[in-house]
C-alpha cells in the first residue's frame, strides 16, 4: 500500500472517531468515544508531522483536539443529578 493510501486511512479514521464522539448521546459512553478520538487525532498529528501535511490539516487536528478537550471538561463539570439520556425522548413532549 502506498503512503498516500495510508495517510488517507488515518485521516478518515480520526474524523470518523471525532464525529462519533461529537454525536454520542449516551454520557456513559462519551468518555470512551472521546478517548478513542483523541488517540486517533494524536496518531494523525504524528503522521502529518512526518509526512509534511499542509497547514490546513494541522489546523483541523488542533481544532479537533481543542473541542474534544472542551467536551471532556464539560463532562467533569456536569452535575451528578442530571440523568443521562440515550434518546431524544425529552423532545417528544415539545
Amino acid at each position: 500500500m502506498n503512503t498516500g493510501a495510508c495517510q488517507g486511512l488515518y485521516t478518515q479514521s480520526w474524523k470518523e472517531l471525532y464525529e462519533a464522539a461529537m454525536c454520542e448521546l449516551d454520557v456513559n459512553k462519551l468518555p470512551q468515544r472521546i478517548s478513542e478520538a483523541e488517540s486517533a487525532v494524536m496518531r494523525a498529528r504524528e503522521l502529518s508531522c512526518t509526512s509534511g501535511e499542509g497547514f490546513d490539516e494541522q489546523e483541523s487536528l488542533d481544532d479537533a483536539m481543542c473541542v474534544l478537550n472542551a467536551l471532556r471538561g464539560s463532562l467533569k463539570r456536569r452535575p451528578s443529578g442530571i440523568q443521562s439520556t440515550t434518546s431524544l425522548d425529552c423532545l417528544k413532549g415539545a
